[in-house]
């Protein structure tokens, strides 16, 4: 099953399960209906804002809209998972495993580019972000409390406030774990 219908039918089958149709579910995450329409198709190509967008206005993790049928074990080479990138800076991240029904947990391998800075917007109260660095050197977190770390360097920090990921000299390979409160 490629990326985009594995996304595909995870937004529909969540705008379903919500009872929202096309146009309410475009209203909430402030998207033109068109857009939606094509991503439910399989037809879109999303970016993390995009679907961050649709995950908040349906009230769902944002890894709900990677689930497809799964066993328990998985091997995921370097190069390989559903790759999205930002539309607003060089970055790129792949959900690496989503956390099971009794707990909420999402693991991320995060490839950021020099030369811009990614901003997130608060994640739901109570979420912590942790991070560690593979590869290169990054600044993140709150920009209050940002940190400059490097390769083997373990950050965590609040994810339930604005933050941000910027790599300092060339890519930089991050491993993301982002846990809420169910």
């Amino acid at each position: 099953m490629s990326p985009n219908t594995i996304i595909a039918a995870a937004i529909r089958r969540e705008r379903e399960q919500a009872q929202l149709t096309l146009s309410a579910l475009a209203a909430r995450a402030g998207l033109a209906k068109s857009t939606l329409s094509q991503l439910e198709a399989g037809k879109g190509n999303p970016n993390v804002e995009t679907l961050w967008a649709i995950a908040n206005a349906l009230g769902v993790p944002f890894s709900s809209l990677f689930e497809s049928a799964s066993s328990h074990g998985a091997l995921i080479r370097a190069r390989e998972g559903v790759s999205l990138g930002s539309g607003q800076s060089a970055f790129e991240t792949v959900l690496l495993d989503k956390s099971p029904p009794d707990r909420r947990r999402d693991l991320y391998r995060v490839l950021l580019k020099p030369g811009s800075v990614r901003r997130s917007d608060p994640h739901p109260r109570g979420t912590v972000e942790h991070a560690f660095l593979c590869r290169g050197r990054v600044r993140l977190g709150p920009p209050e409390n940002a940190a400059e770390i490097f390769p083997g360097d373990y950050y965590r920090y609040s994810g339930d406030v604005a933050h941000c990921y910027e790599a300092l000299d060339g890519d930089a390979l991050l491993l993301l774990v982002m846990d809420s409160p169910r």
